[in-house]
């Protein structure tokens, strides 16, 4: 939400313009930097204009507001912010900046609703955001901003002078939130982090108990084939060797034979000769496979220990494999070198903790200090602030009426220090002090307000003040005070009023009249700014009726004067 600043702004509602809106066909109006009057005839279509404000202020609106239902309704008003810090706020929305403003709200015959900023399209809460910050709409039975503790906490701020203790408090608790963020997501990444190492040493001790080595899984899973066939290679390496020479038609045997048949004839022919070498070759071949298979029988034995051993550690390979879901090796030993990887990069995060926390403890001290000096200060003025809203209330016809400004300190900080502030009123004789909102009928709500903002319009923002009926009940010397606060007000203020009162309407600085017309098909609201002569005869009409007598002229000019 945008912030309210601490120091008088140049800014205003500079023009307005209406087209198909309730029973406006099409208005435009301007507006002076002062005190602005609107009057009329009762139902002339006065508090349309507010409802066209709201549609600015982002209020929800359907078809029924249009004036005619084959064209959309359309409603713009032209703002003056160049001394508002706006550009930061319409920059991060992605709002372009220019010293006028202008925000259009457009209703088509659908009922589809369309919001615009310097003619670029927003929402309704962004719209919201803005306008309401820009425009303060009082109307007898509405929840005003004077009803906020947050808003009575500004307006004490203001009265105090705590504006530039706040700028430092702000900066200070900015910086400290800042710090407490950071120091919680440290706190949990370092949790974190010692939970992640704690996981990864233990798996780099897995995997530095397992030991394992290149092509281990190969040669462990050939072991255990030989291991585990160990009966069978010794039994048939030992039926080679019988069958190549022990047997009784061993094969050496029948080979001598037939090489000694060959070797009686050799000598007449040289191929047989080859053949007698090659029949010796094969022998010496048989007798070393024997000799081979005689070794291999005598050193094969069934050997249950060492399958049992071979077995455990090809099951702790396949193990860690499932674990780490890699099928081989080689993709195992690679993940070893990971964790160990891991395990390296983790730094330690406690002296960035330490350090952070020594800042926030300075901070809190910072914090401390400042958020009682603002204590303090609130606190000193409460007496006068109280006593001067009496006063002015008086003024108004509300004698017996007093507020009481409860500041309460808690143990926390909080963006405007260490108070909560709440203003209590007591609208009569003998009535208990009571939240505003739990006591305050509709007009003491407005006379307060006027009050209250009256009281504190030098020393804080507030947006452009549109009044509709706070005049209600009150004539006379009441009414000529009320309009003098208005006026007032509006000296440092852009202040809109709609009045039936002769005596605020006198005070006006620009005043509008709002009447009707009526065509063959419907009634039509028109305005038009007065001029000085048509003013007189206005407010003459409001003291006396329609037509205006000669003393209620008289009466009217001298009101005029007064201003």
């Amino acid at each position: 939400m945008l912030c309210i600043f601490y120091y008088l702004c140049l800014y205003m509602l500079k023009k307005l313009e209406i087209q198909n809106y309730a029973i406006i066909e099409k208005l435009e109006m301007t507006f002076s930097d002062g005190l602005t009057i609107i009057t009329g005839e009762t139902g002339a279509g006065k508090s349309i204009l507010l409802g066209a404000l709201g549609l600015i202020m982002g209020k929800r609106a359907d078809t029924k507001v249009l004036f005619n239902y084959d064209k959309k309704c359309f409603v713009e008003a032209t703002f003056e912010i160049s001394g508002y810090e706006m550009k930061s706020f319409l920059d991060e929305e992605g709002l372009d900046y220019f010293n006028e403003m202008i925000v259009r709200r457009e209703i088509a015959s659908n009922g589809k609703s369309r919001a615009f900023i310097n003619d670029s399209p927003v929402t309704l809460e962004i719209l919201s955001s803005i306008t309401n910050n820009l425009i303060d709409i009082h109307q007898q039975f509405d929840t005003l901003d004077i009803q906020k503790s947050s808003f009575q906490l500004k307006m004490i701020d203001a009265v105090a002078g705590n504006q530039h203790i706040l700028i430092h408090y702000t900066n200070e608790y900015t910086q400290y939130k800042t710090a407490l963020n950071e120091i919680e997501y440290l706190r949990l990444k370092s949790k974190n982090a010692n939970q992640e190492m704690e996981f990864l040493s233990f798996q780099k001790s897995e995997f530095e108990d397992a030991n394992l080595k290149e092509n281990e899984q190969t040669e462990l899973e050939s072991q255990l084939l030989r291991l585990t066939a160990a009966e069978d290679i010794k039994k048939n390496s030992s039926m080679l060797v019988q069958g190549i020479e022990e047997d009784h038609y061993a094969v050496l045997g029948q080979l001598q034979v037939l090489t000694n048949q060959i070797g009686t004839i050799r000598q007449f022919d040289i191929k047989i000769d080859n053949i007698f070498q090659r029949l010796l070759s094969v022998k010496e071949e048989l007798s070393d496979i024997s000799r081979e298979a005689t070794r291999i029988a005598d050193s094969t034995e069934y050997d249950e220990e060492a399958i049992h051993i071979t077995n455990a550690r090809l099951n702790l390979i396949y193990r860690l494999q499932k674990k780490h879901h890699v099928s081989d090796m080689t993709s195992l030993l690679d993940i070893s070198k990971t964790i160990k990887y891991r395990l390296e990069s983790y730094g330690d995060l406690s002296e960035q903790i330490a350090e952070l926390e020594r800042k926030i403890l300075l901070k809190e001290n910072e914090l401390r200090i400042l958020s009682g000096k603002l204590s303090e200060n609130r606190k000193k003025i409460l007496p006068s602030f109280e006593k001067d809203i009496h006063n002015k209330l008086m003024t108004l016809a509300m004698d017996h009426a007093f507020i009481q400004v409860k500041c309460t300190s808690n143990d926390f900080f909080n963006p405007t220090g260490t108070d909560e502030i709440s203003i209590l009123f007591a609208p009569n004789k003998g009535s208990a002090f009571l939240p505003l909102k739990d006591t305050a009928s509709g007009g003491e709500l407005s006379r307060l307000a006027l009050c209250i903002k009256s009281q504190v319009a030098g020393a804080i923002t507030l947006p452009t003040l549109v009044f509709d009926e706070i005049d209600s009940g009150v004539s006379g010397e009441v009414a000529h005070k009320m309009g003098k606060i208005l006026s007032e007000m509006s000296d440092v203020h852009q202040v809109i009023c709609i009045t039936h009162s002769p005596q605020i309407a006198a005070r006006a600085d620009s005043h509008y009249f709002v009447y009707k017309t009526n065509t063959d098909i419907r009634t039509i609201t028109s305005m038009k700014q007065l001029s000085e002569e048509e003013r007189v005869m206005e407010i003459a009409k409001m003291l006396s009726g329609n037509p205006p007598t000669e003393t209620a002229k008289a009466n009217a000019k001298e009101l005029l004067s007064l201003q």
